[in-house]
């Protein structure tokens, strides 16, 4: 029989996907019975529930006129090193490899000099391998923190192979993926929602992102500037970021700001992905593409990019189309072709919703448990 762990999980607290799969994570494994211990330096967004089995654990960093950049790993580690001691925590899962991997590496030589060993699942996410991994100043540390955690996981087959391209891993990595939770989602149109929106006779295409050139933002623009023109649609533009002028601008250059609205940052995007026909997500890159995801859980049909871990979600020719990065024209080509024949575009949307499935939390949750109940046996042996 499995038993009832007492877990650590560190996250960045913020809107990205590791976030939201991290406290997701969390919230599952304490509704199946552990004590999960959130170790951030605020609140993570999607942890807004209580329960008896969950605890929030703040991160402070002291402003000391000694440092002139805050030493968050350093206050980090000691955090980690005194949440396992005083709650007997079993398991460090941490997401990101830095600061969070190499941060519960440096607690665990801590902890050993207690009499304590406390095994690390780090699970890679993207930013850390694709960015930070390629800078040459990170990549000791990157590589040195994977190899000295105990489990290592990656939310996509491609992730986990560019990882081992780039890294001399000598562990290996399991691929888990990301998931979601299939009944935080609606896939009924909420007919007053969306006529706030369109008319009758206008389809909805959506963009979530953050809003970084990575998304190729004024590719969505372009590609909703030539879709509109043959068929009546508005646009969608949910989230922020630096590239969110730029877009602006070029929406007004074209003339079309009427039909495109910017709504910012959103906590809650189920709503506004039930109303939508179409998402668009042209990325640069994507080590999994959780958004897509949301999407497709939501019924909607995806035209993205066929860049990292895209091809994994979304199915070509099946759930959306795919796209090598920067073809507006096939990408407007390939919206078009599912607006203009009703019966094609609900039946994408049907197979995205039933691709959307396999990915359902209860169904990826089993492995990463399977994974803490293994290291814990090794622990005991």
């Amino acid at each position: 029989m499995n038993k009832k762990l007492k877990i650590g999980i560190v996250c960045y607290p913020t809107y990205g996907g590791s976030g939201v799969v991290a406290t997701e994570l969390g919230i599952a494994l304490a509704e199946k019975g552990h004590e999960v211990h959130f170790i951030s330096y605020d609140q993570p967004f999607r942890l807004d529930i209580f329960s008896e089995k969950i605890y929030y654990h703040e991160v402070s960093v002291p402003d000391y006129p000694l440092f002139e950049y805050a030493p968050y790993e350093l206050n980090l580690t000691s955090k980690l090193v005194d949440v396992a001691l005083h709650e007997k925590l079993n398991i460090l899962h941490v997401h990101y490899a830095i600061p969070h991997a190499s941060a519960a590496v440096n607690a665990k030589q801590i902890l050993a000099t207690h009499g304590i060993d406390i095994p690390i699942v780090t699970t890679l996410h993207g930013t850390d391998i694709t960015l930070l991994g390629k800078d040459k100043s990170f990549k000791p540390v990157i590589e040195y923190a994977i190899n000295m955690s105990d489990t290592i996981t990656a939310v996509s087959e491609d992730l986990k192979s560019e990882t081992l391209e780039h890294f001399n891993i000598k562990n290996e990595i399991k691929s888990i993926p990301n998931f979601i939770d299939m009944s935080l989602y609606q896939q009924e149109d909420d007919m007053k929602l969306r006529n706030r929106f369109a008319k009758k006779e206008e389809f909805i295409l959506t963009h979530i992102s953050n809003f970084r050139k990575v998304k190729r933002v004024e590719d969505v623009i372009k590609i909703f500037n030539k879709v509109h023109k043959e068929v009546p649609a508005k646009l969608l533009m949910i989230g922020d970021g630096p590239e969110r002028l730029k877009v602006e601008q070029l929406c007004r250059k074209l003339g079309i700001c009427d039909k495109v609205k910017f709504l910012g940052k959103l906590k809650v995007i189920e709503k506004m992905l039930s109303i939508t026909d179409i998402f668009i997500l042209p990325s640069e890159r994507e080590s999994f593409g959780l958004v897509a995801l949301e999407a497709m859980a939501s019924k909607v049909a995806v035209i993205s990019t066929n860049t990292g871990g895209l091809p994994e979600v979304n199915i070509d020719g099946k759930t959306g189309y795919l796209s090598e990065v920067g073809d507006v024209n096939k990408m407007v080509s390939d919206t078009l072709s599912l607006l203009i024949d009703n019966e094609k575009l609900n039946a994408f949307k049907e197979n995205a919703l039933a691709h959307a499935h396999t990915f359902d939390l209860p169904n990826i949750l089993p492995q990463y448990e399977a994974v803490y109940q293994e290291l814990s046996c090794k622990m005991k042996s």
